[in-house]
């Protein structure tokens, strides 16, 4: 009894593997790809003031304030980062530093211009996005699906198959960024400090290259 008992085991697991075989040569497995480039529409700035005082350092710091109000930024988009005093310097003992963000509507152009001054230390641009990249991530992925269904379908239709249903979905890991450079920074990097120069920087949101999004989608369907 013992024996006929393992036999049949032995057979039912024989028949599941098969079984198992036959589903995976039943089986069509394709890889969708989509793509879109997405318009920046913020970018957040680095700054470094300084004065040589802490009263100076304070009226610099109330000309920032006006100069990137008059260029359409708010105040909840300024925030404080860190403060220094250098006991050892001259000049500019004290110093400020902050990140802002500016929209679409902003001049780029004339907030570079309005801040070239000898108390910004420096100025740098350290993200460039656009704040509605998760709904356009979902959208690249969604294309990125049908397409994979498009294909499987024309290529079991030259065969004279169906598609069945979805076996398998797998996101296959993305090779974008959400960041960008403009077109006259580009190489360097985002958290390297652009020098206030004596000719104003001709920047705006028109020299700036498009985010460039980019996913695959592996599916698995079965064929009818």
């Amino acid at each position: 009894m013992k024996l006929k008992h393992f036999l049949l085991i032995g057979i039912l697991t024989l028949g599941s593997f098969v079984s198992a075989q036959e589903v995976k040569k039943n089986a069509i497995e394709v890889t969708g790809i989509a793509e879109m480039e997405v318009e920046p529409d913020e970018v957040t700035f680095s700054i470094g003031i300084k004065g040589d005082n802490k009263n100076d350092l304070a009226d610099n710091e109330k000309k920032m304030f006006d100069i990137l109000k008059n260029a359409g930024v708010k105040n909840e988009d300024i925030k404080f980062k860190s403060s220094y005093q250098n006991i050892y310097a001259k000049n500019g003992k004290f110093s400020k530093n902050y990140v802002f963000k500016a929209n679409a509507k902003s001049n780029l152009s004339k907030i570079f211009e309005d801040l070239n001054q000898k108390w910004v230390s420096s100025l740098s641009i350290s993200e460039v996005k656009n704040t509605k990249i998760a709904d356009f991530r979902k959208a690249v992925k969604i294309n990125a699906l049908k397409a994979a269904k498009e294909k499987a379908d024309y290529l079991l239709e030259s065969m004279g198959k169906k598609v069945g249903n979805v076996l398998e979905i797998v996101e296959i890991e993305d090779y974008t960024s959400d960041m960008v450079m403009p077109v006259a920074y580009k190489g360097r990097m985002s958290n390297v400090q652009l020098e206030m120069a004596d000719a104003p920087v001709d920047i705006s949101f028109d020299n700036i290259e498009n985010i460039k999004l980019k996913y695959s989608i592996k599916t698995r369907y079965e064929i009818l």
